[in-house]
Formats: C-alpha cells, structure tokens, sequence
C-alpha cells in the first residue's frame, strides 16, 4: 500500500507540471509538451517539499503541503489553458525514438534494478558502478527521512551540515518517509529522472538537428559512444585469451574505465546516470534548460527565457556542476548575442532570464554552495590524464568522435558553430580549472561538452553518408560496410561496458549485519549514535538513518569536510577504551558500540572492556551491539 500511494504522490506532481506545460508551451507537439511537463513536475517535487521542511522540519507534514501547492499550481494551469489550441503531431512520427530510447529506458532500468541492494539470503547486493556510492546516497535518503532534521547534517559526521546537493536526495527521502523500502524509494525517485533524461537528450537534438534519424543517432552516441579502449582487450587474443573475459570479471576494467591504462572516459548510464544520483537529478532539469536556451538564443523565441529562467534557478542545490555547465553556455550565448547585434528585445530577453535566476540561485550559492566549495577552486591542467601524450589521451578515450568532431567543425555554417561554442567554452575552463577536491570529477562538465560534440559529429556523418549515396548504385554496399565499420567502432567499448555493468554483482552488505541494521532501525533512537569502523559500507550509515562517529573518508574528503580528530579517535575507542572511551563518548554522544567484521579486522578491539561494562542491545554469529547508556 505504502509503495502505491508513494507513486500515486509522485504522479499527482507529474500530473501538475504537465498542467503547466499546457499553458506555457501549447504550440509544442505533445511529446516534447509532455516531457517539459514532466521536468517541472520533477522540479516541483524536489523543491515544494524541500521548501517547507526548511521551515517545518523533514516531516511528513511538509511533504504533503509541498504535494498541495504542487496540486494547486496543475490545477491553474489545466484551467487558465482550457480554451488555447494545443498543437497536435501524429504520434507515429515518434515510433523510431520510441524504439531507441524505449530500449535505452529499459536497459537503464533493469541496471537500477540489478545494482540497488537487491536482497539474497539475507544479504544486500549491488553492481559495480554502485558498490562505491550507493551506500553514501542510502545514508542521507535514510538519515534525513529518520531525523527530520533540514537542511541536514551528515550522519557520518554529525556535527557537520552536509557539503553536497542534498536535494538529489532528499526526494528520495520523501518516498521514504512514507513508509517504503529504502530500495524502493531510491529506484522510484531514480527511475523517473531516468525517464527525463532520456526523452531530454533526444528532444534537444531533435531540435538543434532537426532530423528523427540524425536526433536518434546522436542520442546513442552520448549515452552508448565510446573510445578505442576496446582496443586493449582484443589486442594480442590469440596468445591470452583471458585478456577479453577478464573484462567481464575484474573489477573496473572495462573499455571506457580502466585507470592504468588511462581509459577514463565512463559511460554514462553504467558509471555516471545509475551511480550518481545528483548527476542524475541535475540532467533531468538541465536538458530542458538546454532545450529553451536553445529557442531562446538560437531560434531566438524569447518566450523561453521566463520558463527557463524558473528551472535553471533550481539547479544549485540539485547538481551544481549542472548549473555551471547551463551558465557557460549561456554566458557565451549572450556574448553571441551582442557580437551578432540580435537587437534590443534579445537582450531584455536575456536579461529576464538572469534576473529570474538570481533570484532563485543567489540564496542557494550564497548560503549553500559558495560555503561548500570556496576552497575547492584551483588550476589543473588536462582533466585526468596522469600518463599519456595529451592528444593521445583524447583520442583513445573518445575515439572517432575526437577525430570527427574537428572535420565537423570546419564543415559546420557559422550558425551550427555558435551552437558549439558554447561547448568548446566549458572544455577550456574544465581543462584549466578543478571545480571540487576530485579532478576526474570535472567530467560532469565535460560531458555536456561531448553532448554537443555527439550532435554536431551525428550531423556530418549523415551529411558525408548522404553525400556518398548519392553515387551509383554500386557503391551501396560499400556503403553500407563502411557504415558498419565505423557504428562498430563508435559503439563496440560503451556496448561491452554496459555488458560489463548488467553481468556484475558484489555484496554490499552481509545477512548479519542486515539483520543487525533492521533491529537498530526498530529499538534505537532516531538520532543515537554507533561507534563503528568508518567502512563505506557501514550498515549503520547507509541502512538506518541513524549516525555513526566518523564515516569513510571516501566521501568525507571528497566534500571538503575535516573528519580527521574524529577518525583518529575510532583506534583509541576500540584498543584503548579504558584510558579514552569515557571521554570520547562523551565528546561524540556514544550510544552504541557496534563490534561486527571489520571492527575486529581493523582493530585490535579490548572485547573484556566492552563486555565487562555495558550490556548487549543487539547480538548474532557475527555482530555484537552494546547500549552505552543502558
């Protein structure tokens, strides 16, 4: 029940937004009205929530006033539009993307389904690209549901407000509130955004190029295309043929991820859509953003500075590198603008839109990120190439579409290279400047950059195929081969990683430790604390919302929080409890002692002391939890 009235709420929000959409993009064919539909849905439920659990707290009550405002604006929307003329398209045009992005979807959603925490014999399992983070994004969703405390603070840190888009999560949370499983709640909320991302990519294409063929083709090359690292697992077969299985097996050695040999170029559902929820969150809004910008800037309709002014201020606290990327493009579009002397209305059109996002933005850079990421600012050259020559790099990692794309470039009219310039922009800056403590973390930049290398690449190779048909009827079938050679080459590394990522499967979680999580979430207080191994599978931390004194620096350092005293403390509390715990328990609000496999594989735990002092709150084979203040 639970489950279906968690759906029913987020499709009462997708029901609103697509009220709106009605009123402000009536003359848009139905596909592309429903999808904007769908995106300010989306960016409803994130924010209408959120908004008054800024007041009222992360509690039940927020949730559904967010629901009710949500409601209300659909409602305006279905009835202010009732009398304009929506424009109507047949659907069958549509068939083709149906198809490529139907099967795009599915591929995305049996992937979230595989690699979040599926249950076995007790255990919890995952795949590979979500064995590193999940466990961090169950730990808000889990934590900021269970305390209620908003903003938040990081339950694997306590004393510290969360340094991250915390909105790509607590939309999770909200589901969970409900009452779901926390696997439910993260794929629900997941699969949706899956959903916009997907139709997103496609209509911004199908815009800028105009052609269903070309739209579709560029569409899998931005989620499908790869380099030439599948060069390094056919190489040589003959004398090894474990050199091609291995890549099915060994943890992250795929074509489009394998670090020693400087393959650093991920697919983006395997390693950046499925693992990364704010990611996920923040294309979701962005490719509608990218869309109106383009009618806006391009097409020059300047009625999509004000609905794309609303959504691009909500992007901060979603996905930060999102809103960078929407505000390099558009400052270069600007540039553009007065460059090509587009006129007076053109300008007040842009300056509308940064008005508007201003407004919505500046509280949450102000208060938010500028906090977070001040310090993180520094100059790094060549994103993540530690080894290789620094052509090579991208033309191993990106393949044709690195070799195509300056071909395309020259052959492109001046209009479709003011469309990219943009493009080339952010790859300069993210080239020259480290945004967070990761450098491999500018790809959320970059890949906005390979979205619009994708499309102007799609567009020449029609064009040049076009150009080659048009040749006697001979040359078809060397044609039609040369188009093979060169779809296999684009997509063979991106097709076997994802090949790689749907046959992967590690265990997260042990049964024990499960069973542990499951009566803490029953018996234990919804703020109490656990003195645990700071693993980043904590069972704690990701599973019951409840803190732990120090989490993995995985996460920890990658956000810019100082954890060290807090991390120095765990090897006193377990060996040396008698001369440190009373202290630190008190300094860190101890309520539970948590001593399961990798407390013992870690430390050299004083059990006698522990034992001898507080009784136990909770014991199995392997894991044995005592109540501090019992």
């Amino acid at each position: 029940m639970t489950e279906l009235l968690s759906i029913l709420y987020v499709a009462l929000f997708a029901t609103s937004g697509i009220g709106l959409s009605r009123l402000l993009f009536h003359r848009e064919k139905p596909l592309v009205r429903i999808w904007l539909g769908l995106a300010m849905g989306m960016a409803m439920f994130i924010w209408l929530p959120a908004l008054f659990s800024f007041a009222l707290g992360f509690h039940l009550a927020a949730q559904l006033l967010g629901l009710l405002f949500a409601c209300l604006a659909g409602a305006a929307g279905f009835f202010f539009s009732r009398k304009r003329t929506l424009t109507a398209s047949p659907w069958k045009a549509e068939i083709p993307f149906f198809v490529a992005g139907g099967a795009l979807l599915v591929l995305c959603l049996v992937l979230l389904s595989t690699h979040t925490i599926v249950e076995r014999d007790g255990a919890l399992y995952v795949g590979q690209s979500t064995f590193g983070d999940l466990a961090m994004h169950l730990g808000f969703i889990s934590s900021i549901a269970t305390q209620g405390t908003f903003p938040p603070m990081y339950s694997i840190c306590p004393d510290k407000p969360v340094c991250y888009p915390f909105l790509s999560e607590s939309v999770g949370s909200t589901i969970y509130l409900f009452g779901t499983s926390l696997r439910f709640a993260t794929m629900l909320t997941a699969a949706y955004a899956i959903l916009l991302v997907i139709v997103g990519v496609y209509c911004f294409f199908q815009q800028w190029l105009g052609e269903t063929r070309k739209s579709i083709f560029a569409m899998l090359l931005f989620f499908v295309g790869g380099g030439f690292g599948f060069w390094y697992f056919f190489d040589l077969l003959k004398a090894n043929p474990e050199n091609l299985s291995r890549l099915f097996t060994a943890f992250y050695e795929t074509p489009t991820n394998f670090v020693s040999n400087g393959l650093r170029w991920v697919n983006p559902i395997a390693d950046m859509m499925i693992p990364q929820r704010a990611l996920l969150f923040g294309w979701s809004l962005l490719f509608p953003c990218l869309f109106l910008l383009h009618r806006a800037a391009i097409q020059r309709e300047t009625s999509a500075f004000l609905p794309l002014g609303v959504l691009a201020g909500t992007l901060p606290l979603i996905h930060t590198h999102s809103f960078l990327a929407l505000g390099i493009i558009s400052g270069f579009y600007l540039i553009r603008s007065f460059a090509r002397k587009e006129g007076k209305a053109q300008w007040i059109g842009f300056a509308k839109y940064l008005g508007i996002v201003l407004l919505l933005a500046l509280p949450q850079l102000i208060f938010f990120t500028f906090k977070q990421s001040g310090s993180f600012l520094k100059f790094h050259f060549n994103w993540a190439n530690e080894a290789d020559n620094y052509f090579w790099f991208y033309i191993k990692n990106f393949g044709l579409i690195a070799l195509l794309f300056p071909v395309a470039f020259l052959a492109a009219n001046r209009e479709e290279k003011g469309i990219v310039g943009g493009a080339l922009l952010i790859f300069a800056i993210a080239e020259f400047v480290q945004f967070q403590p990761n450098p491999y973390d500018n790809n959320k930049l970059l890949f906005i950059a390979f979205l619009y290398a994708c499309g102007l690449v799609a567009n020449w190779l029609f064009d040049a195929k076009d150009r080659l048909t048009r040749g006697a009827a001979r040359n078809r079938l060397s044609i039609a081969l040369l188009s093979a050679m060169v779809c296999a080459t684009l997509f063979l590394s991106g097709a076997l990683t994802l090949g790689r990522e749907y046959v992967s499967e590690y265990q997260l979680i042990d049964a024990d430790q499960v069973a542990a999580a499951e009566y803490v979430k029953e018996n234990a207080a919804p703020d109490a604390t656990f003195l645990t191994y700071n693993n980043h599978n904590n069972c704690i931390a990701a599973l019951t919302g409840r803190n732990i004194v120090c989490g993995t620096g995985s996460y920890l350092f990658f956000h810019g929080v100082d954890y060290s005293a807090r991390e120095n403390a765990l090897p006193l509390l377990y060996e040396e409890p008698s001369t440190y715990f009373s202290a630190y328990a008190k300094q860190y609000d101890i309520d539970y002692v948590f001593i399961g496999s990798s407390e013992l594989a870690n430390y050299t735990v004083d059990l006698a002391y522990f034992a001898d002092r507080f009784p136990v709150f909770f014991q199995n084979e392997t894991v044995t939890i005592y109540s501090v203040h019992s």
